[in-house]
């Protein structure tokens, strides 16, 4: 039996499944819908949100403060564990930023204990591959300081390649100007982003047209792929388009080689800000 848990939160967009699958511990994040009280992130049917998101309605999101932390860790901790937590990037949000303090604070009160932090720098599945990544080592036997050692070793090396197809979202955001989301809109054009070594969200390329778009993220797996790639594992995330990433995810079987892709949902801390349409792609690569 491990002497340690793995401690993440739902920026991972992970689904129950998976969370039972690497016996992992989650903290939630919360979601406003306009007009509507807070939830858990994981609670929404995100199908429903993404038809809410498409009615022009808004949602904000919040992050998981110090107190969050501490009453998830202490129980672990009273249980003899040891504590690894892999957090949403922090360039994004301010949760990895509560769970370090809250980390120090009981590691005073616990001094026999070990808790470890890392900022993945990572979002949706992209921080959910890195997690999955780790728990599978976690499980095969290795060390909370092996483990550790290995996300913060490939942590740069996870690529987060997504385009956007309502740019209304990104000008609410404030990432495009009016003037850019409506001209770009009327010529079809799509962004092609990624997440940089700092977590933060970079606009990279512009591909003319849906399909371009999605090609794009394809192309960027199949010249910038690491390891064996039968073997390797990729993740797709969606907001609300699942033929469009299976689409992609065909292509990466066919052309690249990989036996398994994984496809979850956009879910809805990061989906509120990216809107439906969202297609992303992780993988381990040779840089970001």
């Amino acid at each position: 039996m491990s002497n340690y848990v793995i401690l993440t939160d739902s920026g991972t967009d992970f689904t129950k499944e998976m969370i039972e699958e690497l016996d992992v511990k989650l903290l939630e994040l919360w979601v406003t819908r306009e007009g509507e009280e807070p939830v858990p992130n994981s609670s929404l049917d995100l199908a429903e949100f993404y038809a809410f998101l498409r009615e022009k309605k808004s949602a904000s999101t919040a992050a998981v403060n110090i107190d969050g932390f501490i009453e998830i860790m202490t129980p672990i901790l009273e249980e003899g564990k040891d504590i690894l937590y892999l957090g949403f990037s922090s360039g994004l949000s301010s949760t990895y930023a509560s769970g370090k303090i809250a980390a120090e604070e009981l590691s005073e009160k616990y001094p026999d204990r070990k808790i470890y932090t890392v900022d993945t720098l990572a979002a949706s599945l992209g921080q959910g591959l890195l997690v999955y990544l780790a728990a599978k080592r976690r499980l095969a036997g290795e060390s909370i300081e092996e483990v550790r050692d290995f996300v913060e070793a490939n942590k740069l090396n996870l690529c987060h390649w997504f385009t956007i197809d309502d740019l209304f979202f990104l000008k609410r955001g404030g990432r495009v100007s009016g003037t850019t989301a409506v001209v770009g809109t009327m010529l079809g054009i799509k962004p092609v982003m990624h997440v940089d070594n700092e977590g933060h969200l970079i606009n990279v390329a512009k591909a003319r047209g849906r399909r371009a778009s999605v090609d794009a993220l394809f192309d960027k797996a199949k010249t910038t792929m690491i390891g064996e790639r039968k073997d390797a594992s990729v993740f797709i995330s969606h907001g609300d388009c699942y033929e469009d990433a299976v689409y992609l995810a065909d292509r990466i079987k066919n052309e690249i080689g990989v036996k398994e892709v994984r496809i979850g949902y956009v879910g809805s801390v990061i989906g509120s800000h990216s809107g439906p349409g969202t297609l992303a792609l992780f993988f381990l690569g040779s840089e970001r």
